[in-house]
Parts: structure tokens; sequence; C-alpha cells
């Protein structure tokens, strides 16, 4: 059961527009704790980079070494849309329909047809 009290439209209308305003104070605030969270945070970060760089030594790395490939391999594969498992199976079906060992077959790429 309602308690029946009506209020007049200038009274309604004044606490809708209150309401709104201290919602939209609300969220302003919010988002303003929100962005300055961020630069704070963004500002540790730049901090800390400088701090590793400035603690970083000064000698230099060495070159990196070229990766040694295996023993009767015949160089890169270029996989294209390919996940590795797949190029595996497939390199090893061709090898056992030609009835030739892997490392004397060379793949230089798979792709998948869609």
């Amino acid at each position: 059961m309602t308690s029946g009290v009506k209020l007049p439209l200038g009274t309604a209308l004044l606490d809708a527009i209150l309401g709104y305003v201290v919602v939209f104070i609300g969220l302003g605030l919010l988002m303003a704790v929100i962005m300055l969270v961020g630069k704070i945070m963004v500002a540790k970060a730049k901090q800390e980079a400088a701090a590793a760089v400035v603690s970083k030594p000064a000698i230099p790395e060495p070159a990196p070494v070229p990766k040694k490939l295996a023993p009767g391999s015949a160089g890169e594969l270029k996989l294209y849309d390919t996940d590795p498992r797949d190029a595996a199976m497939i390199m090893a079906i061709v090898a056992n329909k030609l009835q030739k060992p892997l490392n004397e077959l060379r793949f230089k790429s798979i792709k998948e047809v869609k």
C-alpha cells in the first residue's frame, strides 16, 4: 500500500534535478581520481625505467650466435596460418608417402589453404 503523498510539480522537478546533479558530481570525482591514479602510475613506471637504464652496466652485449641447424636439416621452415604440430604431421605424412627419410626432404614453407 502506498502512502499517497503527492509532491507538487516544482518540488518533484527540484528533487530530480538535484539527484542528477549529485550523480554527475560523483561520476566527475570518480573520473578525476582514476585519471590522477593513472598519471601517478605512468610517472612511477617512467621513473623505474630511467633508474633501470642508469643502473645498466656499460659493457656491450656479445653478438648473437647464429642458430645451429639440426644434423640433416635443410634450413628454415616458414609457417603461414599453420600450427607447428600440424606442420610436423604434414611433413611426416609426406615423408611416409614418398618413402624417404624426413632429413632428405626440404620443406620451404607450409600454408593453410582456407
